[in-house]
């Protein structure tokens, strides 16, 4: 019987590769998902405009969705699940990691498409996260908005 050896493979520190980091800039912009374009352009608003967004964001997901996602670190919103935007405060908008967000944005995106169609429409009327992104993830966003839509209006009626 033969033991497969092990290889020297460079290890990976800090978040998970699917997670990227809020504001990050990937080479590979092509295979970016509405969620990282999401949550990285909500990495870049400062405080006073990422907690309303997180409000919306946490506001469309139910109780059970708040203590799962994220680790449970939205668990605290329980007592105003129901809300359909949820008050949150500066310090938890700045407490919020990467992964956490990329994690609650691809929730909504799941059970609430339109909404984060609209958040995407916000955010890239936003001429300073537009200049943040870059124009390339910019542009893919534009793109993936413009596709979705498309495919919504091109739908047979049932």
């Amino acid at each position: 019987m033969k033991i497969a050896k092990h290889t020297n493979r460079p290890r990976r520190t800090g978040t998970d590769a699917s997670t990227p980091a809020l504001g990050a800039r990937d080479p590979t912009v092509a295979t970016l998902s509405v969620p990282t374009i999401v949550a990285s352009a909500i990495g870049e608003l400062d405080l006073k405009r990422r907690a309303p967004l997180l409000g919306r964001l946490l506001g469309a997901v139910g109780p059970l969705a708040l203590a799962v996602i994220g680790g449970g670190v939205f668990a605290k919103f329980l007592p105003i699940a129901r809300l359909p935007v949820i008050p949150v405060s500066f310090e938890d908008a700045a407490l919020a990691t990467s992964s956490q967000v990329y994690e609650l944005v691809r929730y909504v995106e799941q059970s609430n498409p339109n909404l984060i169609e609209g958040l995407m429409a916000t955010l890239l009327q936003d001429g300073m996260v537009l200049t943040a992104l870059g124009a390339s993830i910019a542009a893919i966003a534009i793109k993936q908005l413009s596709d979705r839509k498309g495919s919504i209006a091109g739908s047979p009626m049932k």
